[in-house]
């Protein structure tokens, strides 16, 4: 099939995207006609989208969704988040930017069994923003730290994004979850040295200089005893080494880790007495709401992906690349630009399910692993969720705060630090290949 229709039907599904039509429905129109126009047979086309929507989902490996997303909504009405970030706050309140690194820190071990950076940023808007603004910080650097710290929540394995792009891939999810530890480790540790480095040589940008003399930053923030600091971590800290651990020393499948973790931390939400007044059932069905959404768009990219690959596609743009001269790691750069432009408009989901079928094959041509390949992909595609107009991360925190003189334009400014950290080790990860797979 002639190339430029392929790229045409590939354009028409982004306009439809940002013309606001959910990214289902024009995953499946535009498969449909694609498949349509390619075969002139319409009912070749329904056929072939009843089998990619029984075969799209018909696996043991698509139970992983169901169980981390239930996972994930009973940590956070546990008030986990919550309990992490005071024993940070407390542990670093004599550090420099301390109740910046406190909120890295939370994050990060909440990341660890959330999986949704969404969530993050709803949670720690609520706990971290008003406790930094309270000790002298300034509204924007509270407010861009919870949205850049967020992203941990796809990075910090489980990842609902490494399952998305597992399955588009067709590579090991539990093989994704554990690349992904090291990359995102480092990534957090690039926030922490960034908060204290800012904090050390440019104060005026983490503190509110007219306010802090009267705050005293971190003084009146109360200790944490050590019976306290192991009831509010070792719950957490436990499910963390129970799902973690377990994927990692091939023990669990993902499957089996999805399942330990869910009844973890439905034994925690009971031991804190956290589903009371019908918060079981707001939990359950938002698992049922959240599962339904992601099965349905894999299955709509699955139908997608053979459209593509009918039409020809990903060879002919395999071939086109490969004839520029670009090499292997000039293609990758141009594959991470373009991402970085879509995260400018699109979300992450709809990122990946458009361009993973078309970019996978390439990538196998020119020899990268698709686990390291997935890395670099999820990290590229999270910093989208920071970056101007669209930084979902950042209109959370806006509609969270509810607070009428942050603006989001102020929110994009304080997050922008976390944006160049973000950067700076997508290139170390994508020039390293070890940093990914050093796990494996």
């Amino acid at each position: 099939m002639d190339l430029a229709f392929g790229l045409s039907l590939i354009a028409a599904l982004v306009v439809l995207v940002m013309l606001g039509v959910h990214i289902a429905v024009a995953l499946f129109g535009v498969a449909f006609a694609g498949v349509w126009i390619i075969r002139d047979n319409p009912a070749l086309a329904m056929r072939l989208l009843s089998v990619s929507a029984y075969n799209g989902i018909a696996d043991y490996l698509f139970a992983t969704i169901p169980l981390f997303v239930l996972m994930g909504l009973l940590v956070s009405v546990s008030n986990v988040g919550k309990d992490t970030f005071e024993v940070a706050e407390a542990l670093l309140r004599r550090v420099r930017g301390g109740l910046g690194i406190a909120t890295v820190a939370a994050n990060a071990v909440f990341a660890a069994v959330t999986g949704v950076s969404i969530a993050s940023a709803a949670v720690f808007t609520k706990v971290a923003v008003p406790e930094m603004t309270r000790h002298g910080y300034r509204k924007a650097f509270a407010a861009g730290t919870v949205a850049g710290s967020s992203i941990l929540g796809m990075l910090i394995p489980p990842s609902l994004l490494m399952i998305i792009y597992g399955v588009l891939a067709e590579v090991s999810i539990g093989k994704m979850f554990v690349a992904g530890v090291i990359p995102g480790v480092i990534i957090a540790l690039g926030f922490v040295i960034m908060i204290f480095l800012l904090a050390t040589f440019a104060p005026g940008y983490v503190y509110d200089l007219d306010r802090r003399p009267q705050s005293r930053a971190t003084d009146d923030i109360k200790p944490v005893s050590g019976r306290e600091i192991l009831s509010k971590l070792v719950p957490i800290a436990l499910l963390v080494a129970l799902v973690l651990g377990g994927l990692y020393t091939g023990f669990f499948t993902p499957t089996e880790a999805g399942g330990v973790g869910a009844f973890g931390a439905l034994v925690i939400a009971l031991a804190r007495r956290s589903l009371g007044q019908g918060r079981i059932w707001r939990v359950l069905s938002e698992t049922g709401s959240v599962s339904v959404s992601i099965l349905i768009l894999l299955i709509a990219a699955g139908f997608y992906s053979r459209m593509l690959s009918m039409a020809g596609v990903p060879t002919a743009l395999g071939e086109l690349v490969q004839s520029a001269g670009l090499g292997a790691y000039g293609f990758m750069l141009l594959y991470v630009i373009v991402i970085l432009f879509l995260g400018m408009f699109l979300d992450s989901s709809s990122i990946l399910l458009i361009m993973t079928p078309i970019a996978v094959p390439i990538a196998q041509s020119f020899g990268f692993d698709l686990i390291h390949f997935g890395i670099v992909t999820v990290i590229a595609v999270e910093v989208g969720l920071l970056t101007p107009p669209f930084g979902i991360s950042v209109f959370t925190v806006k509609a969270t705060l509810a607070d009428p003189t942050i603006s989001v334009e102020t929110i994009f400014g304080g997050s922008m630090p976390y944006i160049l950290v973000m950067l700076a080790a997508l290139v170390a990860i994508a020039l390293f290949p070890v940093l990914s797979l050093a796990l494996l």
